[in-house]
């Protein structure tokens, strides 16, 4: 079972203490596995592999449009957070889930993770969006050239077009260009001692220009999107929170619980603080590194 708990929207440094709390407990086995849905406010983070070059807003322009920025203990590069983006922490122990081909009684990161984009492009399926992966790169996509409908590339076949009579269509409309593959799913995990935290965020309705302060997972040569801005109209976030619940269902094949507050989990206050460690990079030097797994 998964059980699901739904935040609204939550400042970084909250969700980020909450999570090594919730980490803490699925590791003594307190809890079992859980998803956090949530929004937070502006934030760009910044991952184990991060480079600083990649926030190009200067300190003022943060500050202007009230962006916070931290340092994570994720994989990947630099992304950013905010309202109308739904972003969901999965608290899970892989060893409670068997591979898919059924050779490993625990999953394994590269897998958790294409499991991850799977849910993301049948949500975003649910939705007539088109999504797919692309082969070197982490996180889901949009896919123009795909009808979410029929499976079908768009358009006829090119011997079709050729045996329509050209005098049949004389004020034909030139074809437009589809537009880019743009990313709108982020991922970036870790996973210590087979416990996952850090997860995905999905543009539902957010503001666009807040990726303008940043070079989105160091990737240029792909803009960034929405669903909002895929579909030309507005998206409700409760129903993409609901979607994304059904796809973990059934790509983890688990029951879904969703729970009301934290304190449904132990029945009582989990004592989460509010402000994180300085320094977190400078927390994990000490670790063992073999026990942890970044990916992005």
């Amino acid at each position: 079972m998964i059980s699901v708990l739904q935040l609204g929207v939550i400042d970084y440094a909250t969700a980020l203490r909450l999570q090594q709390r919730l980490v803490e407990l699925r590791k003594e086995e307190r809890i079992g596995n859980l998803l956090l849905l949530l929004e937070h406010t502006p934030v760009i983070t910044l991952g184990r592999n991060a480079k600083a070059a990649n926030v190009t807003a200067s300190r003022e322009l943060l500050a202007e449009r009230s962006v916070e920025v931290f340092e994570c203990d994720r994989g990947g590069d630099v992304t950013f957070h905010g309202p109308g983006q739904l972003v969901g922490y999965p608290i899970f122990d892989l060893r409670s889930f068997s591979s898919q081909d059924g050779k490993r009684k625990s999953l394994g990161a590269v897998e958790y993770v294409r499991r991850l984009e799977e849910v993301l492009i049948r949500t975003c399926a649910a939705f007539a969006i088109p999504a797919k992966r692309i082969p070197g790169l982490t996180g889901v996509w949009t896919d123009p050239e795909t009808n979410v409908d029929t499976g079908h590339v768009h358009g006829g076949s090119d011997t079709d077009a050729l045996a329509r009579p050209a005098e049949q269509h004389p004020t034909a409309a030139p074809a437009i260009p589809d537009p880019p593959t743009a990313k709108i799913a982020a991922i970036g995990v870790h996973i210590s001692r087979g416990v996952t935290s850090h997860g995905f965020a999905l543009n539902v309705t957010p503001d666009l220009s807040f990726f303008d302060l940043i070079i989105p997972c160091g990737i240029t040569s792909k803009p960034v999107t929405s669903m909002t801005k895929e579909l030309n109209k507005p998206v409700a976030m409760q129903d993409v929170a609901h979607s994304i619940s059904r796809n973990f269902g059934t790509i983890f094949q688990s029951q879904m619980l969703w729970l009301e507050s934290l304190d449904d989990l132990l029945g009582h206050s989990l004592g989460v603080p509010v402000r994180p460690p300085a320094d977190l990079r400078k927390l994990h030097k000490d670790k063992d590194k073999d026990e942890d797994t970044f990916w992005a």
